[in-house]
C-alpha cells in the first residue's frame, strides 16, 4: 500500500482513457471572434456556450417559446430596474405580446411614476436622510396616495389605480407643456411609464406594497387601509393568474425579498385550489448579486416541485436586460 518513503504507491491506481471520460467543456462550445456577420444575431450565437452564457441563450429559448404558443410570461420587478433606465425595453416586450403580466413592489411604481409625471426620480438618500426629507416630496406622496384611496372604493387594485391616474393626468395635459414649468396635471414622459404602457394593452400590472417600506407611506395623505386592500386585491389577481403558468416563464427582474416571497405565496394559493397546477414552467432570476430569496423562492423550490427548471443569471440590470429583450426579439424574428 506505501511505497519504501511511507507515501502512497502511485503505481497501484487506476486510470480510465480519456475518450472514455465525459468532458463538461468542449472546443465546439467556445465563443466565436467577430466575422464578417457582426449583427445582434450573430452575436447572440457567438457566444460560449458555457454556464451563465449557456443559461441565458436557455432563457431566451423558453420565453420566445411560450411568446409563441401564447403562454404566459410573468415578470416581476424591483425598483431599481426602473432606475436604470431599461423601462422602454419592457414596454416593447409588452406591445409584442411577449410579457403578459407585469408585478412589482411598491418602489418600482414610485419611480415609474415620478419619471412619468416630472420626468426624474432617485434621490439622494443620505442626504435627505440627514435633515429628515428623504422621501417628503409633497407631490409624489400625495397624488400616488390620492390614486390609491381612490382605487380601494372602486375596487381597483394598486396598479390599476396608478395607471388610471397617470392615464387621467395625460388626457388633461397640455399639447405643449413648458419644459421649465411643466402644467398642473402635464405628464414629462409618458412613453416611459410601465404603468401606462400596461393599461394601454390591457397588460395586469400588480403592485405589493410593503407597508413602511415605501415612501409615500410616510406621507399625510397615506391610507394604510386603502393600501391594504388594494395591495391584497393585486396579489389575489396574481395568484388567479398562475393557473394558466404551465409552459410559461416567470422572470424576477432585480427584486431581492418582496416579489420572491410575494411569488412563492401566490403559487401555493392558485396550487392550493387548482389541484396543484401549475407545475412545469421556467423561472430566472436576474440581478446584480446572488440573493438567497430569489434563488430558493424562485428559481429552486418552485421548479423542483413540477417539473420545470429555473436559471439565475447575475450581472447589471443596464446590460443585461438590454441583453435579454434583443436577444427574445431576434429569437421570434
Amino acid at each position: 500500500m506505501t511505497d519504501d518513503d511511507g507515501g502512497i504507491d502511485l503505481r497501484r491506481v487506476r486510470t480510465v482513457p480519456v475518450g472514455d471520460r465525459p468532458n463538461r467543456v468542449r472546443g465546439d462550445d467556445f465563443a466565436r471572434p467577430p466575422g464578417s456577420d457582426t449583427s445582434f444575431h450573430a452575436f447572440v450565437r457567438s457566444l460560449p456556450d458555457i454556464l451563465q452564457a449557456r443559461s441565458f441563450v436557455a432563457v431566451v429559448d423558453a420565453i420566445a417559446a411560450a411568446a409563441r404558443d401564447h403562454r404566459p410570461v410573468l415578470c416581476m420587478l424591483g425598483g431599481h430596474v426602473v432606475k436604470t433606465g431599461v423601462g422602454p425595453l419592457l414596454v416593447d416586450l409588452m406591445e409584442r405580446r411577449v410579457i403578459t403580466h407585469l408585478a412589482s413592489n411598491g418602489s418600482a411604481v414610485i419611480h415609474d411614476y415620478e419619471l412619468a409625471r416630472w420626468g426624474g426620480t432617485s434621490e439622494d438618500v443620505e442626504a435627505g436622510l440627514a435633515d429628515g426629507t428623504f422621501g417628503m416630496a409633497e407631490e409624489t406622496g400625495r397624488e400616488m396616495n390620492l390614486a390609491i384611496a381612490r382605487g380601494a372604493e372602486e375596487g381597483w387594485g394598486v396598479g390599476e389605480a396608478l395607471g388610471q391616474a397617470l392615464a387621467e393626468a395625460l388626457a388633461e395635459a397640455p399639447v405643449e407643456a413648458p419644459a421649465e414649468a411643466p402644467a398642473e396635471g402635464a405628464l414629462q414622459h409618458p412613453e416611459l411609464s410601465l404603468l401606462l404602457a400596461a393599461r394601454r394593452l390591457g397588460v395586469p400590472f400588480t403592485v405589493h406594497a410593503a407597508l413602511g417600506a415605501e415612501i409615500i407611506h410616510q406621507h399625510p395623505a397615506a391610507d394604510g387601509a386603502a393600501i391594504g386592500a388594494t395591495s391584497h386585491r393585486d396579489f389575489r389577481r396574481l395568484a388567479a393568474a398562475l393557473v394558466d403558468l404551465e409552459g410559461g416563464v416567470v422572470l424576477n427582474l432585480g427584486s431581492a425579498v418582496m416579489m420572491p416571497e410575494v411569488f412563492l405565496k401566490a403559487l401555493t394559493v392558485c396550487r392550493n385550489i387548482h389541484a396543484g397546477r401549475p407545475r412545469a414552467f421556467t423561472t430566472a432570476d436576474l440581478d446584480m448579486i446572488s440573493h438567497y430569496r430569489p434563488r430558493v423562492n424562485v428559481v429552486e423550490r418552485p421548479t423542483r416541485t413540477g417539473g420545470g427548471v429555473g436559471y439565475q443569471i447575475i450581472g447589471h440590470h443596464e446590460i443585461m436586460i438590454p441583453l435579454l429583450a434583443w436577444a427574445v426579439v431576434d429569437r421570434l424574428s
